[in-house]
């Protein structure tokens, strides 16, 4: 490797992952931009290609930069590796290159930075989506906009073509308030205690979807949980960490192990794919840290990310380990779809325990779209930042949704709420509603209606 790439790959972690992929191809049809484009460079193949080349001295160019930030991020491609490639490590890594440009850090072409539009747009948007009361207040002007009318207008008129990001903003953003009033810091098991469990509420997941959190605090105690919200946690770094802001990540991966570790929980629950599958990846993020100080911060995020547990895959175990289900379950007769949330699916591989607790449930109908699983064109950011790419992938999983026949749709990730709920609504059919798993199940333990999730009357 040429000496040049070293501040690009100071251990040489990225080159060895790259060696792994033996270029079979396997990968190309579960990628879903391969699948937009059939563009070569546009696969995970031809993205660890590109990736190799700069690493061993190729400047990373406005077109490199432009084929990394077409990838979504889904690790679609990384179970249908045969050889283990961390696809994952390498795309993470080399999202960041490009706020390298022009620093002198690495061989990046002066002049291939982002364009001043696209910085704008990532700065505006991590020093507003980490922040719950920054996004809440971004919020209401939001919606103000959406009864306007605007929201509307920015799809027809120039503000699509000129501003499509503006345009998908106001798209994608809910129509209804997500607040459900604070959760309490502790909220108690029902019946004798199983275990203790903390819970992340998320930044996102908290000013949209607070009903979300609330639901899932409900199922937790209902299953024997203590549940306990630590009040000072905040974003958990998983926007930046995809996104290749990694210093900007650790800082909020290190406040969210240390809220959890004051907690004293047996697990970390986490209601959103993508949160869940970042704190996951601590134990990793830290392990090529410096030495001294960064050495035990690196031991306690692996002990951190060993805790974690996505919702589905906590209550699995719980029933397993602690003689299976406690609540009642009442019935919901409805035709469902469940949506695999890409990293759930692909990132945690947790494919199972989700449709099992929703078979669980008496009447449900559960019916799987036939798209393979691809992704909706969310991916964290995504669907702001390459809106005409979300918004054709969300048209995709739109219509494998319908094809189903469907009343509801289930996730396990709040953007893939957003972006499902934002295409269905755009392509005129009837209304089909979207709802988490936790509130599915809450609805069910609670033995409440099926318009409590938003299903219209059929």
């Amino acid at each position: 490797m040429d000496d040049q790439a070293g501040p690009l790959d100071p251990g040489g972690h990225l080159a060895e992952a790259a060696a792994d992929c033996v270029h079979c191809g396997f990968c190309l049809p579960a990628c879903p931009t391969y699948q937009l484009w059939g563009e070569e460079m546009d696969s995970p193949r031809g993205r660890i290609h590109l990736i190799s080349q700069v690493l061993d001295g190729a400047p990373v160019t406005e077109k490199v930069i432009t084929h990394l930030d077409r990838c979504l991020g889904c690790m679609a491609c990384m179970p249908a590796c045969p050889s283990g490639v961390r696809y994952n490590e390498l795309i993470e890594a080399a999202r960041s290159w490009p706020e390298e440009a022009g620093t002198g850090a690495g061989p990046v072409q002066p002049g291939a930075a982002r364009s001043a539009r696209d910085r704008a747009m990532r700065a505006a948007i991590f020093a507003t989506f980490p922040y719950p009361k920054r996004l809440r207040a971004l919020a209401g002007p939001l919606r103000a906009a959406q009864r306007a009318g605007l929201d509307r207008l920015a799809q027809r008129g120039p503000a699509a073509r000129y501003a499509p990001e503006l345009a998908g903003s106001l798209r994608l953003a809910p129509r209804s308030s997500g607040r459900q009033g604070r959760l309490p810091a502790r909220v108690p098991a029902r019946g004798p205690r199983r275990a203790v469990v903390g819970m992340l509420t998320g930044c996102v997941q908290q000013v949209f979807f607070g009903g979300v959190n609330t639901a899932t605090a409900r199922v937790l105690a209902a299953e024997g949980c203590d549940v306990i919200v630590p009040p000072g946690q905040g974003c958990c770094g998983a926007l930046s960490l995809h996104s290749g802001r990694p210093a900007e990540a650790a800082r909020f991966a290190e406040r969210t192990i240390a809220e959890f570790e004051r907690a004293g929980v047996d697990a970390i629950v986490a209601n959103s794919a993508g949160c869940g599958s970042a704190m996951k990846e601590y134990g990793g993020f830290y392990a090529h840290a410096a030495e001294g100080e960064r050495d035990s911060l690196a031991a306690r995020a692996v002990a951190f990310s060993g805790r974690v547990r996505d919702f589905s895959e906590f209550l699995a175990e719980l029933y397993r380990e602690h003689g299976g289900p406690r609540a009642a379950r009442h019935e919901l007769n409805a035709i469902t779809a469940y949506h695999d949330a890409c990293h759930l699916a692909h990132a945690q591989r947790i494919r199972q325990q989700p449709r099992d607790l929703l078979r669980g449930i008496p009447g449900l109908n559960l019916v799987e779209a036939g798209d393979g699983g691809t992704c909706c064109g969310s991916a964290g950011v995504y669907n702001l930042l390459q809106p005409e790419a979300a918004a054709e992938l969300g048209q995709r999983k739109a219509a494998a949704l319908r094809g189903t026949g469907a009343r509801l749709v289930v996730s396990a990730n709040p953007g893939c709420s957003l972006q499902i709920a934002a295409a269905l609504a755009a392509d005129g059919g009837e209304p089909v509603a979207v709802a988490h798993i936790a509130e599915v199940l809450d609805a069910s333990f609670r033995g409440l209606p099926l318009s409590a999730l938003g299903v219209a009357p059929g």
